[in-house]
């Protein structure tokens, strides 16, 4: 329905219509009494499509795998009171991933004091890290509106719109909300940091350029590959931007504790990390082993970020392109020869080193091991997919073995170290692939926090999900520190029904993989599929390793 400026409407009916003119055609939700009729405004009016979640929490991690994939500001919308207090786990995880969205909060009416829903929503919101912004009248509804847009595009966080249910019914005058943002403009301010960071690269006779998601665009991929050509120098990843120079000869992989074998044992030759957009955490550093002993130099648009981690021998705010492109252009003009490091014997080792197929051949009957299959199905499943990893005992063969094609194809869901956060974001990647399919990988448990409820919102939305499951029959990392301490595990087991025929029973297929001859079934299951697929690994708790990060 066309809307003219100024025209009468209900305050939810504009709204959703401000929604439309912001740009946003994909909403994720759970309805109750104070979001109802925005909701249906916005599907019914404005063409829009909104998937409803069986958890709040989990509208909200659909919100943040949707922001992950596409870039843009993910939009989730609950009720009030308990509809909002249940999103609180997936507001810190948004907060700690730094991933823009808005949530559409439902509030109770401010006259209503003794409504059984009523909470502090703000004081709950604030608790996360999140923003919060409050629809002040019905007539401010653009501008506070936009103003939630722009503070989670530029504080890169979720922000809650907090809508009190009695301004829903009022009547105003439309007007279209506007999110201007000042132009981005990247500068490498001339410095003696820049001297410095020069200087260093200039010495160096072993350098590695690691890049991390603030590097993660095509503009800065470029313009790294052409200074690490220019001084000789292998490429790396943060887990984060894992995929960025997927195919280029001296592409290490990932930097820091995921490290393949040939790239810990690059890393420990060199003698100089050129770090962009990377926050240099504990993992990437190795836990300080990776960074020992070498000159670091760290580049990122944020001033906040750069020694933020550990203290580094130069840092250099500036937009890592443009950076990039400047160290290219001082080194040429002072004439420095580049490094020896990319040498043709690294070149072939790197393209030699593959992970080994098995962790262990003594498991007990019934069960397979669990790098063999997922290794089995990464080949399965087409290349240009989208990955979403959960958390769990699990997680580090999962991050080894089933690679995304670039950043923007791999989701992150354990800034908080939470499991069971996977499958919702994992339905917002979905939705976000177009066409692509979404595989996420998760533990049992944390499937059944979280990932079990869901499974069903993707067959209703008939996603190309596919869902494994590595299952140990229990929570593996409280396992593994129960035997430890030579310690009775039997507390950490849980005996769960067989999932396979759960997501059948649910509208999709599952298959369960016992053997062999299950892990073929599941290969052909891969290629055959027409909706959403379990895959139910079963795997024997005590030959799995523990968390190694």
């Amino acid at each position: 329905m066309q809307v003219g400026q100024n025209e009468k409407m209900t305050v939810f009916a504009a709204l959703a219509r401000a929604l439309g003119d912001l740009g946003v055609d994909t909403m994720f939700g759970l309805i109750g009494d104070a979001n109802l009729f925005f909701a249906d405004a916005f599907v019914r009016e404005q063409g829009g499509r909104y998937v409803s979640a069986t958890h709040e929490n989990s509208a909200v991690l659909m919100a943040l795998g949707y922001a992950q994939v596409t870039g843009k500001v993910g939009v989730a919308t609950v009720t009030h009171g308990p509809g909002l207090t249940n999103t609180i786990t997936a507001l810190v995880e948004g907060v700690k991933g730094t991933t823009p969205m808005v949530l559409i909060a439902g509030d109770t009416a401010i006259i209503d004091k003794d409504n059984f829903q009523n909470v502090p929503q703000r004081e709950h919101v604030h608790a996360t890290g999140a923003g919060f912004e409050q629809l002040r009248a019905p007539e401010t509804f653009a501008e506070d509106l936009s103003t939630a847009f722009r503070r989670a595009e530029l504080e890169r966080r979720p922000i809650v719109f907090n809508m009190p249910s009695d301004f829903q019914w009022q009547e105003v005058a439309y007007s279209r909300p506007t999110v201007r943002l000042s132009e981005h403009r990247g500068v490498v301010p001339e410095s003696e940091d820049l001297d410095n960071a020069v200087g260093i690269i200039a010495s160096s006779r072993a350098p590695i350029i690691l890049a991390g998601r603030g590097a993660g665009d095509k503009r800065s991929k470029e313009a790294l590959i052409r200074l690490a050509e220019r001084i000789g120098a292998p490429l790396a990843t943060t887990l984060k931007a894992r995929g960025l120079f997927s195919g280029h000869p001296f592409n290490l992989g990932v930097f820091g504790t995921l490290s393949t074998d040939v790239a810990a044992e690059t890393i420990g030759q060199a003698d100089c990390i050129i770090a962009f957009g990377s926050g240099l955490n504990k993992y990437t550093a190795g836990h300080g082993a990776y960074l020992e002993g070498k000159r670091v130099i760290q580049i990122n648009l944020e001033r906040s970020e750069v020694g933020r981690s550990r203290t580094v021998d130069a840092g250099v705010v500036g937009d890592p392109a443009l950076t990039a492109e400047r160290f290219i252009e001082l080194l040429d003009m002072a004439e420095i020869p580049a490094s020896a490091f990319c040498s043709d014997d690294l070149r072939e080792r790197i393209a030699a080193d593959k992970i080994r197929p098995y962790l262990t051949r003594d498991l007990a009957p019934g069960t397979v091991d669990i790098r063999a299959a997922l290794l089995r199905l990464a080949e399965a499943i087409p290349e240009d997919r989208v990955v979403v990893q959960d958390g769990g005992r699990f997680m580090v063969e999962g991050w080894k073995t089933i690679h995304a094609p670039d950043p923007r194809s791999y989701v992150h869901t354990v800034n908080s170290a939470c499991i069971g956060l996977g499958m919702g974001e994992a339905i917002g990647a979905a939705v976000a692939a177009k066409g692509r399919p979404t595989v996420l990988i998760a533990g049992d448990g944390g499937f059944m926090i979280g990932g079990l409820v869901e499974f069903a919102t993707a067959v209703r939305e008939k996603l190309d999900l596919i869902v494994i499951v590595c299952n140990d029959d229990g929570y593996g990392a409280e396992y593994i520190q129960f035997r430890r301490k030579d310690m009775d595990p039997s507390l950490s087991l849980l005996n769960w029904p067989d999932l396979a025929p759960v997501a059948t029973a649910l509208g999709g297929h599952g298959v369960t993989v016992r053997s062999e001859e299950d892990l073929d079934a599941a290969v052909d299951a891969v290629a055959s599929r027409q909706g959403p697929l379990l895959i139910d690994l079963k795997l024997d708790p005590e030959s799995l390793s523990a968390i190694t990060l």
